[in-house]
């Protein structure tokens, strides 16, 4: 016996939700971990009480890496990433079909992210970065996970749009 469709949207609608507030906490985390490593920056350049730290620069980037993606991330979730009204205001169906389509176009990118992403992190897999010496897949993971991340948002969006499409809800 199987859980009716309602119920199982619920329970997708859910970790979609989960997973939304996880990445927001981590994009939290992240620009208030990226403040470590610049402020040493800052204050090395500029006085003599700090050494020159040369780890600060690789962990400054990867941070700022990561917090752009999951920032994307979120952004694709939130539909404000990506969208650009220049339509006035439509009745729903039609708004829908609209939706719908930019929704394919930022899927097409999606699936481009995920596809060449993994290739990309395959090609960093067993590198290390030259100075902080931090394995570069887990900068390029980024990439992957954005993608495969933006298709779940977008399949949870295009659901949506393509009830309110076909069944006039909202």
């Amino acid at each position: 016996m199987t859980a009716s469709p309602a119920i199982e949207r619920g329970a997708w609608r859910r970790f979609t939700d989960a997973y939304a507030k996880l990445l927001s906490h981590l994009l939290s985390l992240s620009v208030l971990v990226l403040v470590f490593p610049v402020t040493l920056q800052i204050f090395s350049r500029f006085t003599d009480l700090l050494p020159h730290y040369i780890w600060t620069e690789e962990m400054a980037r990867l941070l700022f890496v990561w917090m752009v993606m999951i920032g994307a991330m979120l952004g694709v979730r939130e539909s404000a990433h990506f969208i650009v009204d220049v339509w006035p205001r439509m009745s729903p169906r039609p708004s829908a079909a609209l939706n719908l389509v930019a929704s394919l176009a930022v899927l097409v990118l999606a699936v481009v992210f995920l596809w060449f992403g993994i290739e990309f992190t395959q090609f960093g897999w067993n590198r290390i970065s030259e100075l902080a010496e931090l394995p570069l897949w887990m900068i390029h993971i980024a990439w992957p996970i954005a993608g495969l991340t933006w298709i779940v948002f977008l399949g949870e969006q295009m659901v949506d749009q393509w009830r309110v499409l076909v069944g006039g809800a909202r």
